[in-house]
């Protein structure tokens, strides 16, 4: 009798049950290996991924940039797995007698991959030759043979499910919580005092030690800066590292996949998978607006606002990866800058002249309408805004030329005491808003134009919520109790802020959020927690200052700002929060205030 396999009965069972779509399960990009003609995976790494909850796809070995980018778009994260060396070309250097068999296909197309990854916040985990791919593209270095270095057998001629050493992982560390789920009293693994091993890693913290295969005669001897060593063997041999940027990337010199106890490490990617993918579902529904970015100030370098251009923190390529909606755009006066309305339309003159060259992807926005109309066509919004009263040289009429021209908020001074008011570093030459600034302030509320106290002293502060008779903003402010600069906002400031229905927007420039050393995200995450703790959810946004000195570890550009995201999601705020936080409270005073001049 001829034996006969049921298949359709699993699709009655399964997939048709659940028509017209399966429950969602982060899709891993594998990168495949490639030998003989053929693009071949160890079936390791998709069962480890599936296993885990995650939907495997293998990615072949083609180094087309925009077969990666359409790729990419598709995926939630990505799986960099082992093989062979590297060319050492790739590197700037030439080859060591003891260099294995180079894998040239996969090369090339595993950096472009990698970068573009990178670039998206995706989350990646390297394996053996994955973590020397995330050394190799990101600022690290690959030594092309340990050999001379290793006192432990790295290439071990057990079968792969066999661990042959340990490596020494540091409890601050992702891989560490990964397993102990940062309590070492969780953890099943043996635990030893950093004393034994000070010269390896952080001296004098508790450490984690994990049974590993190992199966390379490379490693990575420096991880680069942006990453951190989390993981050695005992001869001192790097084995593990992890993102000193916020991102979800991580790399490890073993084999996991082949590891009775290596699946949480699979469980690790395909979570932050899921998480990225909640994100993205995120921005795809919210508005997202940065209030404040100085991006003009690099148009005298020549910078391409169509190309990923390194001088500069926001262009199309940064807000796509970063999914981000909206930016405004100011044309920043310096505090003596002569001709300084000509000098301002210059700046807008350029901004139009941007959005004319690159129309398909990108516009003007005049009202919080336009900016749901853009979004809805799939193009980016750029607004403008004024930044130093200066511009108008003591003219109203220049002030109702500018509101022609489409901006939507004045900064009424900056670094110094102008014609309108005092300045939080000025030197109190008016007391507060001067005599013309009452008609500036005046005026803007009749031409529906929100005032911005950014930059102002507590005087002109206090005098500018009394005088204007729409909801004012701080567009990009930070909180004085957290970090003690005269630019920052008071908690009385910031309640008397929201008491008048306006919004202070978080500010990323590093002297704004701490008084020493370099700012980190977390520390912006403390300013926007305090200031929705003093001033209510709907009083708060995030106005990065990007390209006037903005930008912090975690948030360092427009590509990073899902991290912003992420980080509110950790927190508990809802999905209505968010959009809020993203620019819904600032553009609800932007419509009142825009309502205003229309009555």
């Amino acid at each position: 009798m001829v034996n006969t396999y049921d298949w359709q009965s699993l699709l009655t069972a399964t997939a048709y049950n659940r028509f017209p779509e399966a429950p969602h399960r982060p899709v891993i990009g594998i990168t495949g290996n490639y030998g003989e003609n053929l693009c071949k995976l160890a079936e390791g790494y998709y069962k480890s991924i599936q296993k885990a909850g995650g939907t495997p796809v293998i990615i072949p070995p083609l180094s087309d940039v925009d077969t990666i980018v359409n790729t990419l778009d598709h995926l939630d994260g990505l799986l960099l797995s082992g093989g062979g060396d590297y060319d050492p070309h790739y590197a700037g250097e030439e080859p060591s007698p003891l260099l294995g068999t180079i894998n040239q296909e996969r090369d090339l197309p595993e950096l472009l991959i990698t970068q573009l990854a990178y670039n998206r916040q995706l989350p990646i985990l390297g394996i053996c030759r994955g973590i020397q791919t995330l050394a190799m593209t990101l600022g690290g270095h690959v030594r092309q043979d340990i050999s001379d270095i290793q006192t432990l057998n790295h290439s071990q001629q057990e079968e792969r499910h066999v661990a042959t050493h340990s490596v020494i992982v540091e409890k601050d560390s992702t891989l560490y919580n990964i397993y102990c789920g940062g309590r070492s009293e969780e953890c099943g693994m043996r635990i030893v005092q950093a004393q034994k091993v000070s010269s390896l890693l952080t001296p004098h913290s508790t450490l984690l030690t994990l049974n590993v295969n190992s199966f390379h005669h490379q490693a990575v001897d420096d991880p680069g800066a942006r990453f951190r060593v989390t993981a050695r063997s005992e001869d001192g041999i790097i084995e593990a590292m992890e993102s000193t940027e916020y991102k979800s990337i991580m790399g490890v010199q073993w084999h996991p996949e082949c590891l009775e106890d290596g699946e949480p490490i699979f469980r690790w990617l395909v979570g932050e998978a899921e998480a990225y993918h909640t994100v993205g579902d995120i921005h795809r529904r919210v508005l997202t607006l940065d209030s404040h970015c100085d991006t003009p100030m690099f148009f005298p370098q020549h910078v391409d606002f169509g190309h990923r251009d390194p001088r500069i923190l926001v262009d199309l390529h940064k807000m796509t990866e970063g999914r981000q909606d909206a930016t405004i755009m100011v044309a920043y006066l310096p505090q003596g800058q002569g001709d300084a309305k000509n000098y301002a339309d210059s700046i807008f003159d350029q901004i139009e002249d941007i959005v004319a060259r690159h129309s398909q992807y990108v516009a003007l926005a005049r009202t919080p309408a336009d900016l749901w109309q853009h979004k809805m066509a799939g193009k980016k919004s750029i607004m403008l805004g004024i930044e130093n009263g200066h511009a108008l040289e003591g003219s109203l009429d220049n002030l109702r030329h500018f509101a022609r021209r489409g901006i939507v908020y004045l900064t009424l001074c900056h670094n110094g005491d102008n014609d309108i008011c005092d300045s939080a570093r000025g030197t109190q030459t008016h007391g507060g808003v001067s005599a013309f600034g009452r008609e500036v302030i005046r005026e803007l509320n009749q031409l529906g134009v929100m005032v911005d106290l950014s930059h102002a002293a507590e005087s002109s502060f206090y005098d500018a919520l009394e005088l204007s008779q729409t909801p004012i903003v701080c567009s990009h402010s930070s909180c004085r109790v957290l970090c003690d600069h005269p630019r920052n906002l008071t908690d009385d400031q910031m309640r008397a802020l929201a008491e008048h229905g306006g919004v202070m927007q978080v500010t990323l420039y590093n002297g704004f959020l701490v008084k020493d050393g370099q700012a980190t995200l977390d520390d912006a995450m403390r300013h926007v927690d305090h200031a929705i703790d003093i001033m209510g959810i709907d009083h708060v946004g995030l106005g990065t200052d990007f390209d006037g000195d903005g930008g912090i570890i975690g948030l360092a550009n427009s590509s990073e700002l899902p991290h912003f995201t992420r980080q509110l999601l950790k927190r508990g705020y809802t999905e209505d929060d968010i959009q809020k936080l993203w620019g819904g409270n600032f553009l609800r005073v932007m419509q009142q205030v825009q309502a205003m001049s229309n009555k």
